[in-house]
């Protein structure tokens, strides 16, 4: 007889079943945080396996590796060295053969240290890659500790499947690249600027460690300087709000100059730990530099070699670079490029639910403290970016997914089912796409431009085609064609006869003897013009590489 039969008589009702126990009601969370970074480790390990170098890893490699053998500043002077010595220690476990005295530019000495000095290039880039992957994995459980410490574990676990999950992110975070360093850097000093409101003492200064990693390893990461010194004098302001205005504004004003002493200082000990003697002896001549921004460089408290590099990078802005967009080949910047780019590239589900987020941040008057923290950074910064003359790809605004998925978490403050089910569709839909582009994630494009397929006829270099597919090609050439005469238009960093490519250069010779199979890659496709664009013309499409590459035949 059931005990609620009993009531009437006085028996005693059977005990309700024991409510669990804090530390049962806490271990999914654990396991939830484990399962996405093992899958996001797990896909930035598997792209990284297949992917030939990228234009620009070369470089990084071969001073990363410069550095290790010979402690000088010789190549790659227009980026600090952190970001390089973190590849570093993944080229020290490789141990590969370099010629210190190699009297070439440094790009011809990366494509000479990968395939003329005896090494893999296979194994040397992927012990290369794996130090930048460990960051990205660390940057995964800042991600999840912000947005806990915002709006508690479940806002944790949301921002983090968004972040792991973001095709952008899992593209640049298995490169031997500084982008996504630079990213999680940022991240992190922001993070821990906001935990400065309760323990200023301890956080300040992790803050400024933290902003100076990320301006040792780009340059682009200078304008936060000014922006992590408020964040931290604003933090103090709230944990002393108990003292008068008298003690409370030395102590902000205090703490913003920690957090800049602090960074100049991670600066300097950077350059210091590759040369004691902070020289520079670039392989290349630097541009020359007058004006405003010369004055400004050799202004800035920081080392000698860190000046000359924001020298060559203020001489790039005058550079007349090419740039392509949605079918438009053009010469200078688009300010709206890096935003455009950005809605292409980012999937649908983490525009609606960062969007969601943010508007939960302003109107939440107990999270709305936090806003300064969530919006003003990737605000200032992709302002900042949309100002430069190099339209080559939204890694120059990897913070933007990144904070999106930060304030996305804080959708999980509404308690109501109907709001949960929505931002879970959501995260849902954002895994769905990222695992629909796997293993092709640098050419990704949301549902609403047609996916990655597609991307090509939008934009171009890095978001589609940055060369990580000679590999690829050389594979689909041996199955499909063997045989078969190949003409080759390559924009790449590798070398092809490496991967067994033996092909014509087809703009060398009259278009009528181009016959067979015309191979070339998707950024000299969308800008392709002159004889280029009437072989392409001429030609039909028969096969597709990575999403990368398009293989013609005539």
């Amino acid at each position: 007889m059931m005990a609620s039969e009993h009531l009437g008589t006085g028996t005693i009702p059977a005990p309700a079943p024991p409510l669990p126990r804090r530390r049962d009601r806490r271990w999914p969370v654990p396991l939830l945080v484990v399962v996405l970074l093992a899958q996001m480790a797990a896909a930035m390990v598997t792209t990284a396996v297949r992917q030939t170098p990228t234009i620009d890893e070369p470089v990084y490699v071969v001073t990363a590796t410069d550095y290790l053998h010979e402690h000088r500043l010789r190549y790659n002077p227009e980026h600090p060295p952190l970001g390089k010595l973190l590849i570093a220690a993944g080229i020290a476990v490789a141990a590969p053969h370099y010629d210190p005295d190699f009297p070439g530019t440094q790009g011809e000495a990366g494509r000479h240290l990968l395939y003329e000095s005896g090494n893999d290039p296979w194994r040397l880039m992927l012990w290369a890659r794996l130090p930048v992957i460990a960051l990205t994995l660390l940057g995964g459980l800042v991600v999840f500790a912000f947005a806990r410490d915002l709006a508690g574990r479940a806002a944790g676990v949301v921002a983090l499947a968004l972040y792991a999950f973001c095709p952008d992110v899992v593209a640049h975070g298995s490169l031997a690249t500084l982008d996504l360093p630079v990213t999680a850097f940022l991240l992190t000093s922001v993070w821990l600027a906001w935990r400065a409101r309760n323990r200023p003492r301890l956080y300040v200064p992790l803050a400024g460690a933290a902003l100076g990693a990320a301006v040792a390893t780009k340059m682009s990461a200078l304008p936060a300087i000014p922006l992590l010194m408020l964040l931290a004098a604003w933090s103090v302001r709230h944990a002393r709000a108990g003292a008068g205005r008298r003690r409370r504004a030395p102590a902000a004003l205090g703490s913003a100059g920690v957090v800049l002493v602090v960074a100049l200082a991670v600066v300097w000990a950077t350059y210091l730990v590759v040369d004691p003697r902070l020289g520079l002896a670039p392989a290349e001549p630097l541009p020359p530099l007058a004006g405003k921004r010369a004055l400004v460089s050799g202004l800035l408290p920081l080392p000698p070699a860190y000046g000359a590099g924001l020298r060559a990078q203020f001489a790039m802005e005058y550079y007349p670079w090419q740039g392509f967009l949605f079918g438009r080949v053009y010469t200078g910047a688009l300010w709206y490029y890096l935003p455009v780019a950005l809605l292409v590239k980012t999937p649908l589900g983490l525009l609606a639910v960062g969007a969601a987020g943010a508007v939960t941040v302003l109107a939440v008057r107990r999270l709305r403290p936090a806003a300064p923290y969530l919006l003003l950074p990737p605000a200032l910064l992709l302002a900042v970016a949309t100002t430069g003359a190099r339209d080559f790809g939204t890694r120059y605004a990897l913070f933007v997914p990144v904070f999106l998925a930060l304030a996305g978490g804080c959708v999980t403050h509404w308690r109501r089912r109907w709001a949960e089910a929505l931002a879970g569709v959501l995260v849902l839909w954002v895994a769905v796409s990222s695992l629909r582009t796997f293993p092709y994630y640098l050419p990704y494009a949301n549902e609403a431009f047609g996916g990655p397929a597609r991307t090509h006829r939008l934009l171009h270099d890095s978001n589609v085609d940055w060369g990580q597919d000679l590999g690829a090609l050389a594979d689909r050439l041996r199955e499909r064609y063997p045989g078969e005469r190949v003409w080759l238009v390559y924009k790449g960093s590798g070398v092809p006869s490496y991967y067994g490519i033996h092909a014509g250069a087809p703009l060398s010779v009259p278009p009528e003897r181009v016959r067979g199979l015309l191979v070339v890659s998707d950024s000299a496709v969308a800008k392709a013009r002159g004889p280029l664009a009437e072989l392409i013309r001429t030609s039909r499409p028969v096969d597709d590489v990575g999403h990368s590459i398009t293989v013609y035949r005539r």
